[in-house]
This record gives structure tokens, C-alpha cells and sequence, in this order.
């Protein structure tokens, strides 16, 4: 028996594409455009990964960009952060942001870290502190966030 593929389909166009790899349930909604808006012109946000028994964990500050219709975070201090670390035992959380709080996956993602880069510099500047959310060590925590 193979084992399931999950298909994330957003579009019609996804959905044919998987074919019949595709699932209803497996489908994971967009964020709004009034939403990517709203996130990319505001400078942080919180985020926070789910414990064992489904409570957030405390949200933390960070730095994200928006590229494309995604929304992307890093962890500044790298694999090391404690929001990075309690994000990957369950890869599911929250993030919050101008008092709107949203149920997201979060999914290692390092497609886009080039643009994700200059993305950061647009966005912060060309500081110490942008250069550290772009350096290798951050990179490697590259997580898009999927509203659930």
C-alpha cells in the first residue's frame, strides 16, 4: 500500500493538477488578500506552536515577510529558538496580529529564500538585525505559515 500524499490545493487549477491524489479535506484555505495586505504592511507579529495537549504555547514577536500569496517567518537565533522548537513538535499553532489571531500550519518551506532575503532588506532595512534574519543559520529555519 503507498502511502497518502498530501496534496495542498488552493485553487481549481491546483485541484486538477493532483488529480486524484486530491482530497476535500486536505485542502488548506488561502489567506484573504485583505489579509497578506494587512500582514505585510505591519512591522511584527506573534506566533506561537500548540503543546501536547493543544494549548498555545506563549506567542513570541518575530519578523516575517509576505512573497507571493505566502506568508513567511525565521527565527532569528536560528534552530535554537524556543518558538522555532515548540513550532516543530506539532507543526500547527497560531500567529497573531492587530488583535486578529488565526489557527496556521507552519511548513518548512526554502523555495523562495532568495526572494525571501530581499524581501527581509526591503522590509527592515540594511541593519544588523536584518542581516541576521538572512543569514545561513536563520535561513535554515525558513517556515511559510498556512492559515488552517
Amino acid at each position: 500500500m503507498e502511502p497518502t500524499r498530501l496534496v495542498l490545493c488552493q485553487t481549481a487549477e491546483d485541484r486538477r493538477l493532483a488529480g486524484a491524489d486530491w482530497k476535500e479535506q486536505e485542502v488548506m484555505s488561502a489567506w484573504t488578500a485583505d489579509e497578506l495586505h494587512s500582514l505585510d504592511q505591519i512591522e511584527e507579529i506573534r506566533v506561537a506552536g500548540r503543546r501536547q495537549d493543544g494549548s498555545l504555547r506563549t506567542l513570541t514577536i518575530v519578523w516575517h515577510v509576505v512573497v507571493g500569496r505566502s506568508l513567511y517567518v525565521r527565527s532569528v537565533r536560528g534552530v535554537e529558538g524556543a518558538w522555532y522548537k515548540g513550532v516543530l513538535h506539532h507543526h500547527e499553532g497560531a500567529i497573531s496580529w492587530h488583535g486578529q489571531t488565526r489557527d496556521v500550519t507552519y511548513i518548512s518551506d526554502h523555495t523562495v529564500d532568495d526572494q525571501l532575503d530581499a524581501a527581509y532588506f526591503t522590509k527592515y532595512g540594511n541593519g544588523p538585525d536584518t542581516v541576521a534574519i538572512t543569514n545561513t543559520t536563520s535561513n535554515a529555519t525558513t517556515l511559510r505559515v498556512e492559515p488552517r
